[in-house]
């Protein structure tokens, strides 16, 4: 049985949590997680996190319809840091594009790699 207690959550009680797509690989977001925020998250089906600006619980696609289904959690050697696979319904990112990485530093310069979703 996996042990919530053997996180270890910063000094505001919070682990980054890196969402991927479990098909491709694709790195979709990061965002932040407490300890309830991961139980709700294991209960499932889609993933829970933390907002700090908001202070309240966020299920990624409640409001969009752009959710998060949980495939697998993982955690890695040091323990404060989840790899969440998800299988995600369209866009990750609140800008509408696929992942929130789409900018990319080439040569000095920002250069935007994706539009936002139609």
């Amino acid at each position: 049985m996996f042990d919530l207690a053997s996180l270890r959550f910063d000094g505001n009680g919070l682990i980054p949590a890196i969402a991927q797509d479990h098909a491709t690989g694709e790195v979709l977001m990061m965002a932040w997680m407490n300890i309830d925020a991961v139980r709700k998250t294991l209960e499932g089906p889609f993933v829970t996190y933390w907002s700090r600006s908001r202070q309240s619980f966020w299920v990624k696609g409640e409001t969009s319809g752009h959710t998060q289904r949980l495939v697998e959690m993982r955690v890695d050697c040091d323990r404060d840091c989840l790899l969440l696979r998800v299988d995600q319904a369209g866009p990750a990112c609140h800008t509408n594009r696929r992942t929130c990485f789409y900018t990319a530093i080439r040569q000095g310069a920002e250069v935007v790699l994706m539009a936002p979703e139609a």
